[in-house]
């Protein structure tokens, strides 16, 4: 039962018993809510009871029901305290471990997943969605089973006392359940259509964020503006469309619920002027008719959201059973010589990305990786360190092989130096240091000034103190890339992966710069992937790439004498300067 609770609500284990427990007590809150018309009962029978039958007992005294009445708040009182406890704390607990469960679920998840998703979407996940089921699971599904099983408990006992104005009270609970259960499927479709618009406004907000510049320049504005006005005119229709119709479908239910009372006045009338039942027994029905459709009503409330729960736990499984990246955090290799042995990879089905790509890079040489735009290479790099696995063959580090290896443990012997840097709203220190937690100020400033950074971050208002702003915005292309490459220093681990790594700087910083990437690399396994000839000419050994396969592999004197397609890269770049 557990196991079904967890899947069907995308919930922990422990969530699963909080949820049961929840349920519970809701339904004791439910029944202690009816307390106030068994006072009633009391007193009316009580009060009435000697006018139609002058042999039934004397009247008891206000402090007898003064006694009763605080007996009464004070059940309700506690059974609401530990009902909120059991209830809204234990939901928002399981809330906070769902968001950091999905953190970590995200943590292990291969790259390819990233591929396939963009960051709103992501967003939406982790906050919009894990608030819905917060609130959902805080204000509606347990009190949604809560009502059922009070209401069918408060129900049994009225029809012992009498089965007739019960059936008048309680037959119109299945019509209006029925026209909900009827309406389930029609209300899915809705809200997966409202569900679906509403991410394609946020992607496409998204979307213009990060072109903004490609936007502005193309003088896009009014084309992006038109396409955003359009998604968002068609998320209000399906979202209108959508209350519409839950509107029309909850107030039709809630009326037929009210004919339930309904019932109670025409049948009672009838039972009473048949003299079959007691005008006393009468008013007692009315009293509790009043009353006791009130869990369903707040459950009806929350109709929608109740709905939309499916949309949202389906999300969270299909994110659940995405396939994480696992293996043996005991990693001791015998060197640190990666090898390539006959690897296919595909980032989709259909489209080969590498075919039977086969070398070794060497530790203590400079292994370059180069080729046209496209044939591969930065996939390569990023296999070495497995950002993705691959479909078939086999990549080794010092003999062990890599999708044996948990990727965390595996990353520690990388440092990796990307094309598209990625910095931090945060000091120039802070976002060196991400190479190394536990570095000193004085180690950071060392790798800062072998990257050639203290020259432009000594004229900053708060020198290696001062906020960079988001992804450092305040700094130029080639200030963010030796930021990076000034990571990379500071960690100082064994295999180096250089992905375009001087791409963003001038003719004159990069020979600068050449001098740090030189202690980076010292004695150290290194895969460089570089355009420019001259950034692999001190290359140890050249694989060269087309179209995902290798077509050339050598020293770059070899490769030259060749005269094959990296000597052709390499007259070209000669010719264009």
């Amino acid at each position: 039962m557990l196991e079904h609770i967890q899947k069907r609500f995308a919930l922990s284990a422990k969530g699963a018993v909080d949820f049961l427990k929840g349920t519970g007590w809701t339904t004791l809150l439910d029944v202690a809510l009816m307390l106030p018309a068994v006072f009633v009962f009391l007193f009316l029978d009580d009060r009435l009871r000697p006018v139609f039958d002058p042999q039934a007992s004397p009247v008891r005294g206000l402090g007898y029901y003064l006694l009763i009445g605080l007996l009464f708040l004070l059940a309700m009182y506690v059974t609401a305290v530990l009902q909120y406890r059991s209830t809204y704390s234990a939901v928002y607990e399981e809330s906070a471990g769902r968001r950091i469960s999905l953190a970590e679920k995200l943590r292990r998840l291969p790259l390819a997943f990233f591929g396939e998703k963009n960051l709103s979407d992501l967003t939406s996940t982790i906050m919009d969605d894990c608030t819905d089921l917060e609130h959902t699971f805080s204000h509606a599904v347990p009190q949604l089973f809560a009502s059922i099983i009070a209401i069918a408990v408060i129900a049994a006992g009225m029809f012992f006392y009498n089965w007739q104005l019960s059936l008048a009270l309680f037959w119109v609970a299945a019509p209006a359940f029925t026209v909900i259960l009827v309406s389930k499927a029609k209300l899915n479709k809705g809200f997966r259509e409202h569900y679906r618009d509403r991410r394609a406004v946020s992607e496409h907000i998204q979307e213009g964020l990060d072109c903004i510049q490609e936007i502005k320049s193309c003088n896009r504005e009014d084309d992006y503006l038109e396409k955003l006005n359009a998604k968002i005119a068609r998320h209000e229709k399906t979202q209108t469309r959508g209350e519409l119709l839950t509107g029309i479908l909850l107030n039709g239910a809630q009326s037929i619920l009210k004919l339930g009372l309904a019932g109670v006045i025409i049948a009672g009338a009838g039972l009473l002027a048949a003299g079959k039942i007691e005008l006393f027994t009468f008013l007692i029905f009315m009293v509790v008719g009043s009353r006791v459709y009130a869990p369903i009503d707040e459950v009806m409330n929350n109709l929608a959201v109740l709905i939309f729960l499916d949309v949202r736990i389906s999300r969270m499984n299909e994110m659940e059973a995405m396939p994480v990246q696992q293996g043996s955090a005991d990693f001791h290799p015998a060197g640190y010589d990666i090898e390539f042995r006959n690897v296919d990879f595909s980032y989709e089905s259909g489209k080969e990305a590498l075919r039977n790509v086969s070398f070794t890079a060497r530790q203590g040489q400079v292994t370059a990786l180069a080729g046209p735009s496209g044939s591969g290479k930065s996939t390569v790099a990023r296999l070495a360190a497995r950002f993705w696995d691959i479909q078939s063959g086999t990549i080794t580090l010092g003999g062990g092989d890599i999708s044996r290896i948990d990727p965390e443990t595996l990353l520690k012997n990388y440092s990796v130096v990307f094309q598209d840097v990625t910095l931090f709203n945060t000091s120039v220190m802070d976002n060196i240091r991400i190479g190394k937690r536990d570095a000193t100020d004085e180690e950071v400033m060392r790798a800062a000034r072998l990257a050639r950074c203290d020259g432009f971050v000594n004229r900053m208002p708060q020198g290696y103190h001062t906020v960079i702003g988001e992804n450092g915005e305040t700094l130029s292309g080639g200030e963010r890339q030796r930021i990076s490459i000034a990571r990379a220093l500071l960690k100082d681990a064994p295999i180096v992966l250089l992905d375009e790594a001087t791409a963003s700087l001038d003719a004159e910083n990069e020979t600068k710069i050449q001098a740090g990437i030189s202690e980076l690399i010292r004695d150290k396994t290194v895969l460089i992937i570089a355009h420019r000839m001259r950034t692999v000419a001190r290359a140890d050994k050249i694989v060269v790439l087309d179209n995902g396969r290798i077509v050339e592999t050598g020293t770059p004197e070899e490769l030259k004498k060749q005269n094959g397609m990296f000597s052709r890269m390499v007259e070209r770049q000669m010719m264009e300067l």
